[in-house]
């Protein structure tokens, strides 16, 4: 999945770019949760597979189905 042009991010950056923390995305590579780079004894990240793994778990919002409370009889 990873395309040549693809920028390989630090864990660091990784997180930056969730919002989160560097210990979440080192349980994401632990638990193999997303696919990632070993180049030596560091760990990359491609931006594609952030990006794939964002709009996997984005969720959409519900739809509010009106009820007929508050309606004038």
């Amino acid at each position: 999945m990873t395309h040549a042009a693809d920028r390989l991010l630090t864990v660091d950056e990784a997180a930056e770019r969730l919002g989160t923390g560097v210990r979440f995305v080192r349980r994401l590579v632990s638990e193999r949760r997303i696919a990632f780079v070993k180049v030596g004894r560091h760990v990359r990240v491609s931006d594609s597979v952030l990006t794939a793994y964002i709009e996997a778990h984005t969720v959409q919002p519900a739809r509010r189905v009106r009820s007929d409370y508050g309606r004038a009889a």
